[in-house]
């Protein structure tokens, strides 16, 4: 399947799960489809990015392995990414990646992910944190960030103050994952 017909095909993926799913397999089953859909995701501006972005996370979350060629290019493109329904599941593999890397089971992940993957991801979370971002963005972004402060000490005095400034103007989501942040942070 050329990039093109990637392209057309992402036109039938829909916020169903099935469809997403479907998009995911078909990545997983054909490797080569991970550099035409990076390209396509990263494509900014271009509505059809956010359906890239969707089959993506789900290919993560299903197999998060088959990013691990693919982490420089990830890592080097995703501040880049500003339309809101590409910017959660972009978010969201950057939380798959965190968990997994400061996880007590062992994945290729951890041998994989570098200095300046961790920079970068650390980059595009705090940027989410502080501009005007839906929730879901921010909920994943401070999760990264928690795990990634048990390696980087200067994460956490940061987060803390992201988190209580913008509490009180935040909604009852936002307000219940940043306590559960804050509660962790503090002991």
């Amino acid at each position: 399947m050329t990039k093109a017909e990637l392209y057309k095909e992402l036109n039938y993926v829909n916020h169903s799960r099935d469809k997403r799913l479907k998009y995911a397999n078909l990545v997983i089953d054909n490797p080569e489809l991970v550099v035409p859909l990076l390209e396509i995701l990263f494509d900014v501006n271009d509505k059809i990015s956010c359906r890239a972005a969707w089959v993506f996370e789900f290919m993560c979350g299903k197999k998060l392995e088959a990013i691990i060629p693919f982490l420089d290019t990830f890592t080097e493109h995703i501040n880049k990414v500003h339309l809101d329904s590409a910017v959660r599941p972009v978010a969201k593999v950057c939380e798959y990646i965190t968990k997994t890397n400061y996880g007590k089971t062992d994945h290729l992940i951890k041998a994989h992910l570098t200095e300046k993957h961790k920079e970068k991801i650390i980059e595009a979370c705090f940027d989410w944190m502080i501009n005007d971002e839906k929730v879901a963005a921010k909920a994943y972004s401070m999760v990264s960030l928690y795990l990634l402060g048990t390696e980087y000490d200067w994460i956490y005095p940061e987060l803390t103050l992201i988190l209580e400034r913008d509490f009180q103007f935040q909604s009852a989501a936002f307000k219940a994952r940043a306590r559960q942040i804050l509660k962790k942070i503090k002991k």
